[in-house]
């Protein structure tokens, strides 16, 4: 009784057996799962399966490796796509200075253009954040108060985590918290109020253990509620319902 708040059901990976996938999500417990738009066209294509299925959502946005790329006519259609049934929030937005597929410069332009839009159309950002923890904490910083959200698949520490909810944001526990070498994140899961994160899969990426290394999918986000319930000495039924709370609240489900 949990939801996957973040999920690329769009992607090809997913092609040959969707609906396989979410019927395992819902057999797991699972009764909610965003699906999250990395480009406009994908965007799009979130939304259709949206359509499809009744516990899933969409998100529309375009993630800062494809800003590079955004046409002349993204955010009049972005804008459109907002609008449409189901979709809940604006993201994938944000910065990557780890792989850098798209200029900073260009990252910088559009992630802000894009927490605007957000702002401006009254939805929830999610945030990819990778290696440029200041710079996200800032231009999150200049829009306290206007803009809520959730910084998917943290990986800051406990102090960013404390940061980023003093600024109305919520943070977002993956399946890199199975593993061993993910201190800083169990510690996160572990001491961070209940009501203050969410969990989520990023399937097809970050499988949680013990299938690290293949194909990510929304029903292992159990796993992932199994740790933290684990770190924290609960239940794992605790983390399922709370984070669902959270995230139904996060999104108005």
């Amino acid at each position: 009784m949990t939801i996957d708040s973040h999920a690329h059901l769009g992607m090809d990976a997913f092609d040959a057996d969707r609906d396989e996938v979410i019927t395992r999500a819902e057999e797991a417990g699972l009764t909610g799962i965003i699906t999250i738009g990395v480009t406009v066209s994908d965007s799009e294509k979130g939304i259709g399966i949206a359509g499809l299925y009744d516990i899933v959502y969409a998100s529309v946005g375009v993630h800062p490796h494809e800003v590079k790329d955004l046409e002349q006519d993204a955010y009049e259609r972005l804008r459109i796509l907002a609008r449409q049934k189901k979709v809940v929030a604006v993201g994938e937005i944000g910065l990557d200075f780890y792989y850098e597929h798209s200029p900073r410069a260009v990252q910088f332009r559009h992630f802000a253009d894009q927490l605007d839009l957000a702002v401006e159309l009254g939805l929830p950002v999610i945030v990819h954040d990778r290696e440029a923890h200041r710079e996200t904490l800032e231009f999150l910083g200049y829009r306290k108060g206007r803009l809520r959200g959730v910084i998917h698949c943290f990986s800051g520490d406990l102090q960013m985590a404390k940061k980023c909810v003093d600024m109305g944001f919520v943070v977002s526990i993956a399946g890199p918290v199975t593993y061993k070498k993910s201190e800083e994140l169990q510690k996160v899961a572990r001491e961070m109020p209940l009501e203050t994160f969410l969990i989520e899969t990023d399937s097809p990426y970050l499988s949680p253990e013990p299938w690290r290394g293949k194909r990510n999918e929304p029903a292992y986000v159990i796993q992932t509620a199994r740790r933290i319930a684990e770190l924290r000495g609960i239940k794992a039924k605790d983390v399922e319902i709370a984070t669902e709370i959270n995230a139904r609240n996060l999104f108005g489900l």
